[in-house]
């Protein structure tokens, strides 16, 4: 399926969510409602002709200082790969500065939970519906969030106080049924 073939299949159930699309170096680039998110993820993973059984990355983007206008601040791009038919596209929406907020798929995709979570870190761009919305990269005490054009580049946090992380761990040998 070329990326034409592949918008018109995208456009079938979803036409009035997606705002534009372009093809970007033989890649499909489709523009849509932040709202819709959830929605038109499902059915690129669900559908037969689509089957993107794998998301490849989340990038976050601040858009403050780009040349060109943009219709948020922020921008959000998922990258997918279709295995069963050898496709990709990118999925982008655009946030607005005050509340960048957007609807989790971590249910869909076991990496986007942490994709998510650095998104959030580093961005501040918040996933609804996160079971784990916490720090990745940064420690629990840092303030801000460092990829942000406005974060300045010369400003040092240090942690005081070490943060375990077994949360996590312990949560995953539970589900195990290794510990109780």
């Amino acid at each position: 399926m070329n990326n034409k073939e592949l918008l018109e299949t995208i456009k079938i159930k979803h036409s009035h969510e997606i705002i534009n699309a372009h093809e970007e170096y033989g890649y499909l680039n489709v523009v849509v409602k932040p709202e819709s998110i959830r929605d038109i993820i499902n059915y690129l993973k669900t559908d037969e002709d689509l089957k993107f059984e794998m998301l490849i990355d989340l990038v976050s983007i601040d858009y403050s200082q780009f040349p060109e206008k943009k219709p948020g601040r922020f921008g959000l791009v998922y990258h997918f790969k279709s295995l069963t038919h050898n496709h990709r596209v990118a999925i982008r929406v655009y946030l607005p500065e005050e509340n960048p907020e957007i609807d989790s798929i971590h249910d869909f995709y076991k990496n986007a939970n942490w994709l998510e979570r650095e998104a959030w870190d580093q961005m501040g761009i918040r996933f609804k519906g996160h079971p784990n919305l916490k720090r990745l990269l940064n420690h629990k005490d840092f303030v801000g969030h460092p990829l942000r054009k406005d974060y300045p580049i010369d400003r040092r946090q240090w942690l005081s106080e070490p943060d375990d992380l077994m949360d996590e761990m312990e949560k995953r040998l539970k589900e195990k049924g290794i510990i109780k």
